[in-house]
């Protein structure tokens, strides 16, 4: 459980620094060999952690400490997922682990994603209000 809650917040504290960091590089800034180096490194420490330290934690959690296996039926709460309930499915831990590791992607992903698009972003003015008429068009001359 240590493990993975450490590995979830080291991931969460490098995202944040994008973030933050995304915020104070100014756009068009000369970028060193360097500078370069260390970011890929950097973006490859979170891919390493995102998409291989986390979803393997969360595996051995639950395998090793919850004992999440094949033979032991997920009920969920109220027993709605009881086996032919209201679905002709059976689902076991080891489906609700997989599908919880399919979530952790889901979630690296989007985090991705939304760091290249804030990062590509940031050069662009915030959108300024014009003052417009009663009829929705901008005003010609300031009254």
């Amino acid at each position: 459980m240590v493990a993975f809650a450490t590995a979830v917040i080291v991931a969460l504290l490098g995202d944040l620094a994008v973030v933050l960091y995304s915020k104070r590089r100014a756009p068009g800034r000369y970028l060193t060999w360097g500078e370069a180096m260390a970011a890929a490194v950097y973006a490859f420490i979170l891919f390493n952690l995102w998409y291989g330290v986390i979803p393997h934690q969360w595996i051995t959690l639950a395998d090793k400490e919850w004992g999440w296996r094949t033979d032991r039926i997920f009920f969920g709460p109220a027993n709605i997922f009881q086996p032919n309930r209201f679905l002709p499915i059976t689902i076991d831990y080891q489906t609700l682990r997989d599908f919880v590791v399919v979530g952790i992607y889901g979630v690296a992903l989007t985090l991705h994603v939304f760091h290249w698009a804030q990062w590509q972003n940031r050069d662009k003015p915030k959108a300024e209000v014009v003052a417009t008429t009663a009829y929705g068009r901008p005003l010609a001359r300031k009254s």
